[in-house]
C-alpha cells in the first residue's frame, strides 16, 4: 500500500492513468484498473484492467471518495477505473459560480 499525501504522484500499473494526489494522507489501499498504483515508470503489467474498474479517467478532472477525504487529480488518462480497493472513486462535481445579477 502506497502512503499518500499531497503532491505525491502515482501511475496505474496496468494502463497509462497517472494521477497527483491533492488531499488525503496515510495508508491507502490507491488502485486503477483493479490493480494497485505504483510510482510513476514502474514497469506495468501486461495485463488490462478489470471489467469492474475500466470506465476510464479523464485528463483534468478531480476523483474523490463518497467522504471526499481522499482527492486525486488525473494528469494523464487511461483505460483504469481510480478506486480505493474495491471502492470506485466518483468524478468531483464542479463548484457553480455565484450570479452576477
Amino acid at each position: 500500500m502506497p502512503e499518500i499525501k499531497p503532491g505525491s504522484r502515482f501511475a496505474s500499473s496496468v494502463c497509462t492513468t497517472e494521477i497527483i494526489i491533492v488531499k488525503g494522507f496515510g495508508d491507502c489501499d490507491l488502485c486503477c484498473g483493479g490493480a494497485g498504483m505504483e510510482a510513476p515508470g514502474a514497469p506495468r503489467d501486461e495485463r488490462t484492467p478489470s471489467p469492474q474498474a475500466a470506465e476510464g479517467t479523464q485528463m483534468g478532472k478531480r476523483y474523490v471518495d463518497a467522504a471526499e477525504t481522499i482527492e486525486v487529480l488525473c494528469v494523464k488518462p487511461g483505460d483504469g477505473s481510480l478506486g480505493i480497493g474495491n471502492v470506485l472513486l466518483k468524478l468531483k462535481d464542479a463548484k457553480p459560480l455565484p450570479a452576477s445579477d
